[in-house]
């Protein structure tokens, strides 16, 4: 008789997951009702806070990896995790806002100290190059709680008629499609020796979660007469691009992190971990060829419509005063609490409709000059190009073609892609 050959036993399959279930990172099957159970971080965290003791770095950041880990909703098949860079907006800004609408000082006070906080935040997250979704957050919730007040304590009020409230309802509608556009590819390259397809939506989330990663270093190789004494460079630093000839044939860099030959004014985003053509910038997402229109369009809608707003909401709340003067000087809106509350949003969205205005207003100039933000960075760290008006305008004289063609190339990006043949050569 033949020898019968023993086979593995078979892995019992997993049993599906109720929606208060989830996997762990350490791989086990994990509930939300024990969210608060075996935290050995934060016991000992709390031991040294309570003795005065220090707490070590490595132990913070385990207790917010934890954290992050265990926060999370019901859901169906499973619990899902909860980003927790999401959540300060959301209990924050209404309490922030509340608080500054009882004086006129503390208004001074909450609303000097929310900007400054912010930028705290995005340089820290810049700085360690991490993804976060708190802008993202910060915005959409600014949006949608401005809306809400207005609705809340402005509508009632009986000034703001149905076709106004209509117009401003369409802006804000414009506004969140925009950013869905915004939010799309923005020109995202991929090595073509991967037979992977385009780049969907996990892989993308997949780069975002490795982040940058250096890679080893790679021989200099003469590929199609391109990588020439090439040497690879670290992406975490911007190397210099120079144009041979024209323009539209700028030199290609090799991207060691992305294993492929990046075209002419592309760049390798250090935040999303993934190369991108024609990249300006990384806010609340990355601006590229592909999205670069759509981000121009959110930032005009948003700043016609806060403008908008704003109007309506001064008028409104100060009814004997033009809005420039009223801005200034409302006398009596904080002797009720409503128009104090009214009165403190409107201070907010100034100061935020601020901001995106000087971000619009260098989107322009960029676009005239037909340079990226990117390429500015770099012009003015390496002080090369022409600066005008004390750096506001840098031309870096490669790409600028006039004004009419600057432009009309910007509003034919992404619509006719060009596929250099030296991505082939990865």
């Amino acid at each position: 008789m033949k020898p019968v050959k023993k086979t593995k036993a078979e892995e019992p399959e997993l049993e599906p997951l109720c929606c208060c279930e989830y996997i762990d990172r350490n791989g086990e099957k994990n509930h939300v009702a024990a969210c608060l159970c075996d935290c050995q971080d934060l016991d000992e965290g709390c031991d040294r806070w309570i003795t005065c003791k220090s707490v070590q770095p490595e132990t913070c950041e385990k207790i917010m990896d934890t954290i992050s880990d265990r926060l999370r909703i019901p859901w169906l098949r499973g619990a899902k995790k909860v980003n927790i860079s999401i959540l300060p907006p959301l209990f924050l800004l209404p309490v922030f806002l509340r608080v500054a609408s009882w004086h006129f000082l503390l208004g001074a006070v909450v609303l000097t100290s929310l900007p400054v906080l912010a930028l705290w935040y995005y340089y820290l997250t810049h700085r360690r190059k991490e993804q976060t979704l708190f802008f993202l957050s910060l915005g959409l919730f600014s949006l949608g709680y401005m809306y809400y007040v207005f609705l809340q304590e402005v509508v009632p009020k009986g000034r703001v008629g149905p076709a106004r409230l209509a117009l401003l309802t369409c802006g804000l509608l414009l506004i969140l499609f925009a950013l869905y556009r915004a939010k799309k590819n923005p020109g995202y390259l991929r090595n073509p020796a991967h037979n992977d397809g385009a780049l969907g939506g996990s892989q993308v989330e997949c780069l975002n979660r490795k982040g940058p990663e250096k890679t080893k270093a790679f021989p200099s190789a003469d590929l199609s007469g391109g990588l020439n004494n090439r040497a690879p460079k670290d992406e975490t630093k911007d190397s210099p691009r120079t144009a041979a000839g024209s323009p539209a044939k700028g030199k290609e860099d090799w991207c060691a992190t992305c294993q492929l030959v990046r075209p002419a004014r592309a760049w390798h985003c250090r935040i999303c971990g993934i190369c991108v053509r024609r990249m300006d910038h990384h806010c609340v997402c990355c601006v590229g060829e592909s999205n670069h229109q759509a981000f121009i369009l959110a930032l005009l809608v948003f700043l016609l419509t806060s403008v908008y707003g704003i109007t309506l909401t001064l008028d409104t709340i100060c009814t004997d005063r033009s809005v420039f003067t009223a801005l200034f000087y409302c006398p009596g809106v904080y002797a009720n609490y409503s128009s104090a509350l009214c009165f403190t949003c409107v201070w907010y969205s100034v100061i935020i409709t601020g901001s995106m205005a000087y971000i619009f207003l260098i989107q322009l100039i960029n676009i005239s000059y037909n340079v990226t933000e990117r390429e500015v960075q770099q012009a003015l760290r390496q002080k090369t190009g022409r600066r005008l008006l004390c750096g506001l305008i840098v031309d870096t004289g490669q790409y600028n073609r006039g004004f009419l063609r600057n432009w009309h190339q910007f509003s034919t990006l992404g619509a006719h892609p060009f596929h250099h043949p030296a991505e082939d050569i990865v």
